[in-house]
């Protein structure tokens, strides 16, 4: 027995080597299926290609008048009505007949016979075709041991289940001798062609290799068998269960296609590609159907009815009729027909769904011989993965003979490898690596991976795990499923000597599992906030900044007015704020932050020099982050500093876009709202004759240029379009299928953009500042090539940054009549030597232009107090994550070392759609039980329409569901908007 200090020791290394975490699942968990499969990565992978194969029906396979016009699509729903005779259901099982044949590349003087039932009766049939045990002469070789021998007897049933039914076979048949059958000493072996002559051979059974389900043929066995096969091609003939070689042959392309010219194979479909009811398709070769047909005359054991491939040519005389395979279920590729029907009924979907399975494959994987290449090259993956990680071995020593199908592996590990705690954890990470998880005594519970489900080795098979990995499986699956193999068994071992411990009664240290990365930053913690959060005032006419204070006290924190260098601040580990909106000028700021008084920043407008000192970040209240200058985040652009720089994005984004279409409305349409106000309370007015003198157009049909796709350029968009005009936007190549998807048109330059325009409005930011100049890149954007595209007597809107513009560009616009209005938003600045900021250039236009602008001090986005509360709110969180955590959001910039981004966060509705976004709507499963509800309406009533031919057939569809249809649409509209989901993807 392993001592408790040995389980301690054990334990321990096993929480060091899975500390790093959960590594990243395969794209597929199910690893117990077939070569051949849909191999859909996930639930909507699934369901994306069921749509696919209803269209796919929907084109393929269509509906005749009995003129021979096409009148229509047939439909899943039509085919799955037990449709197996006549038309299209023939055309359904030639068309797969004739994909399998193409596809697996077999000779055309094959015929594939297709049978229903399962792999086991089905692959029995095939052999009991081809065996006879009234045939003295006839002697049988099978390449797995002798049931019940040394070399099977740990097998258990199932390894030995071929071979017994071959026994039995002879045994219960009136002349049959079960000495004339020749087991191989080893699993999957093949012996030389002398050996297989000199015992009289005449029938080769090929079945270890799939019994083991990992073992594989070499070059040399197989050319072994070809060569005595071609010893004498009339009399001797292999039969292979294929089910582990199909698309898994890791030989060269010539041995491959020898093998499936030369010898019979069957293959069990029913798992392999997906249909829904099971099947099997064997090829045999035209001497083996010689064989069968000489077999039938003098038969030797009685074939089930449904599985005959050589029924009486007369069925009216089923028992005296000559059988010949001319009559059977086979497609004959030479004259490319069915030569009989299959003789049970069976789905015709499930038979669709092959062919369409088939040719999703060769579309993903390639043909055949890529599939057997991709496999060979996924064992070889296996190979050097097992090769560095001792912890899992390979149960087939002999690396030529390893499975390109399936692997089996076992683990090593020492003592515990061979005490009774292995099963237990090999069970456990079982449990893992599916959905159920694992307990910890104390409680704690790991979720399941999801990583890889059925890897059960066959019972009495040795090994712990069996996995398919042939080349259907992308090669980083591979990979992902031995990482996650590995991980499982660690936490799973850590768990069962958690339990082996506890049932000792020796007490297990718990706190051994901590995750190091984890661990949360602690003290107390000062953080400025320099700007004015309260723009409405309290009842002593102070601004009002309850709200915040009050927020900052639920998460824990401490609010103070006033600087940290007055406060008499306890060491108590909380995080405190310092409300100082007062500060202004570059001389204040630095006084109160030059020496690192602060550990963090909260900021909206006032301008941050370089030199003050926040070690543990910033935030900006807002999108552009220009006038965060401190070196402590690297500048503006956020790169190359200690700590990281955030921002809001959103926040007032709604605000400034509706203050800007406000602006365009107070001129466009024109019509003098104050004239007319005066007129008729002056009783100046006649409707009827005074209305044609103030003529106006509307919006609706107008051009809208707007520069920049962040959040207030879509915020505009979305307005102007509300007004029904017509909206072109200039934004980076990257942003071109989302504004398209928008239904916007899309400018590759800014000019482009405002080319025939009747607004231009701008919102682009500063982007970048050039580290040496200080110069921000997009600054004077906005110059005299943009400016003549626009239409003459255009609206220039600027409610974004005043240096965006060129002034002297602007005023000889102005003054030319390209522009008739200008309203521009920009910061100005009262200091002892007179006006500054960005407006400042504008006041210049104002002798001259005074009629054509109105000029803003900025306030569009920040004189808004509910929203600037929302930013103040989000800014403690995202500056309390950054502190504690070291987690980052709305990162700008690169990310210091040891901080990990959040990623984006904005308003419901405001920005694109994030990661963020989607998982909040996915935790909401009320919303989203609704949301399924109305587009799975949607979809069944669309493709329905799409689908339906046939107008009284449509005609009924409408009837029935033209309600349903306006109502889940309307539905779907209101729940996506709900939670920001009616939004082109953040990139």
């Amino acid at each position: 027995m392993i001592s408790d200090a040995d389980l301690k020791a054990q334990r321990l290394a096993a929480i060091e080597l899975s500390m790093a975490g959960a590594p990243l699942p395969p794209s597929n968990p199910f690893f117990g299926v077939g070569p051949i499969t849909d191999a859909t990565t996930d639930e909507v992978d699934s369901r994306l290609r069921r749509y696919a194969f209803d269209r796919w029906i929907e084109a393929t396979y269509r509906k005749f008048d009995d003129a021979g016009k096409d009148i229509g699509a047939f439909t899943t729903a039509e085919l799955s009505r037990s449709m197996h005779r006549g038309y299209p259901a023939d055309k359904i099982l030639i068309d797969m007949m004739r994909a399998i044949h193409r596809y697996f590349e077999f000779p055309k003087s094959n015929r594939i016979a297709v049978g229903l039932g399962g792999g086991h009766s089905g692959y029995t049939v095939c052999v009991q075709h081809l065996l006879n045990a009234n045939e003295a002469e006839q002697k049988v070789y099978v390449d797995t041991p002798r049931p019940e021998s040394d070399s099977a007897g740990a097998s258990g049933f199932f390894r030995q289940s071929w071979a017994t039914q071959l026994i039995e076979m002879h045994r219960f048949a009136e002349k049959g001798d079960e000495s004339r059958i020749h087991f191989a000493d080893r699993e999957g072996a093949i012996p030389s062609a002398k050996v297989l002559a000199d015992l009289g051979i005449s029938i080769f059974v090929g079945v270890g290799h799939e019994t083991t389900g990992a073992n594989s043929y070499t070059n040399a066995e197989i050319n072994e068998l070809l060569t005595w096969l071609d010893g004498d091609p009339e009399n001797r003939h292999a039969v292979f269960d294929a089910t582990s070689m199909l698309g898994a042959m890791p030989w060269s392309p010539e041995t491959v296609r020898a093998v499936m010219a030369k010898c019979c194979l069957f293959m069990p479909f029913q798992k392999a590609i997906g249909g829904i009811s099971g099947y099997f398709v064997a090829s045999f070769t035209p001497q083996a159907l010689s064989l069968i047909e000489k077999n039938q005359s003098n038969p030797s054991w009685a074939i089930p009815r449904q599985l005959k491939i050589a029924p009486p040519l007369d069925p009216k005389q089923p028992l005296s009729s000559k059988r010949s395979v001319d009559a059977g279920p086979f497609y004959d590729a030479e004259q490319d027909k069915m030569l009989g029907g299959v003789i049970n009924t069976y789905s015709a979907l499930a038979f669709a769904e092959t062919t369409f399975g088939l040719l999703q494959a060769e579309k993903r994987v390639g043909s055949v011989v890529e599939m057997n290449k991709r496999s060979a090259a996924n064992r070889e993956i296996v190979n050097a993965w097992v090769a560095k990680n001792t912890l899992l071995g390979l149960v087939v020593e002999d690396v030529e003979k390893r499975g390109a199908a399936v692997t089996l592996l076992r683990i090593n590990d020492g003592a515990i490898s061979s005490s009774d705690l292995h099963a237990r954890i090999i069970a456990r990470s079982k449990q893992l690596l599916g959905y159920e998880g694992i307990t910890h005594p104390n409680g704690d519970h790991e979720t399941g991976l999801d990583a890889a489900r059925y890897v059960n080795a066959f019972p009495g098979t040795p090994g712990d795990y069996r996995a398919w990995i042939g080349g259907i499986r992308a090669p980083e699956d591979i990979t992902a499923l031995l990482e996650n193999l590995k991980y499982a068994y660690l936490r799973a071992k850590i768990v069962v000597i958690e339990e082996e411990l506890t049932r000792r009664g020796v007490a297990v240290d718990y706190a051994a599992q901590s995750d190091a990365a984890s661990i949360v930053r602690e003290g107390s913690v000062k953080v400025l906030i320099a700007d004015a959060i309260g723009l409405r005032f309290d009842r002593q006419g102070k601004l009002d900044h309850s709200e915040l204070a009050a927020y900052i006290a639920e998460k824990g924190g401490v609010f103070h007015e006033g600087s940290v260098a007055q406060a008499k601040l306890a060491d108590d580990g909380k995080v405190h704020f310092f409300y100082q909106p007062h500060l202004s000028t570059a001389d204040e700021i630095l006084a109160e932050t030059g020496q690192g008084q602060y550990d963090a920043l909260i900021a909206a407008a006032t301008f941050i020099p370089a030199e003050a000192k926040f070690r543990l970040g910033g935030v900006r209240i807002g999108t552009g982050t220009g006038n965060m200058g401190s070196s402590s985040w690297g500048g503006p652009n956020g790169d190359g500093g200690e700590a990281p720089l955030m921002n809001t994005p959103g926040i007032n984004s709604r605000a400034t876009a509706q203050m800007a279409f406000k602006a365009l409305l107070k001129v466009t349409p024109d019509l003098p709202v104050g004239t007319l106000h005066d007129r008729v309370v002056a009783d100046d007015f006649d409707t009827g004759k005074n209305l044609a003198e103030y003529p106006t157009e509307k919006l609706e049909g107008k051009k809208i240029a707007i520069l920049g796709y962040g959040n207030i350029g879509r915020a505009l968009a979305r307005i102007a379009r509300a007004f029904q005009m017509n909206v072109a936007i200039y934004a980076r190549p990257a942003h071109r299928d989302n504004i398209l998807a928008e239904g916007y048109e899309y400018a590759d330059s800014a000019a482009g953009a405002a080319q025939g325009a009747d607004v231009l409005s701008v919102h682009l930011g500063l982007g970048k500042q050039d580290p040496q100049t200080k110069a921000f890149s997009n600054a004077g954007l906005v110059g005299r090539a943009v400016l003549s595209a626009l239409n003459d007597r255009a609206v220039l809107l600027n409610y974004d940054r005043g240096e965006l513009v060129d002034v002297a560009a602007l005023d000889e616009a102005l003054a030319a009549g390209k522009i008739r209005h200008a309203a521009i938003d920009a910061d100005v600045f009262k200091t002892s030597d007179g006006v500054t900021g960005p407006m400042k250039p504008y006041l210049s236009l104002l002798p001259r232009h005074a009629d054509k602008l109105e000029l803003l001090p900025h306030a569009a986005a920040d004189t808004d107090h509910p929203t600037r509360v929302a930013g103040a709110k989000q800014a403690v969180d995202q500056i309390i994550d950054a502190i504690r955590n070291r987690l980052v959001t709305n990162p700008k910039g690169g990310l210091p070392a040891g901080y990990r981004s959040k990623g984006a966060k904005t308003p419901v509705g405001v920005g694109q759609v994030t990661h963020a976004d989607l998982s909040a709507a996915a935790a909401n499963h009320a919303f989203l039980d609704q949301l399924r509800e109305a587009n799975e309406t949607i979809t069944a009533i669309i493709s329905a329409l799409n689908a339906v031919s046939d107008e009284a057939h449509r005609a009924r569809i409408v009837e029935r569901y033209r309600s349903v249809l306006a109502t889940s649409v309307l539905r779907q509209n209101q729940l996506l908007a709900s939670v920001g989901l009616d939004s082109p993807p953040a990139a």
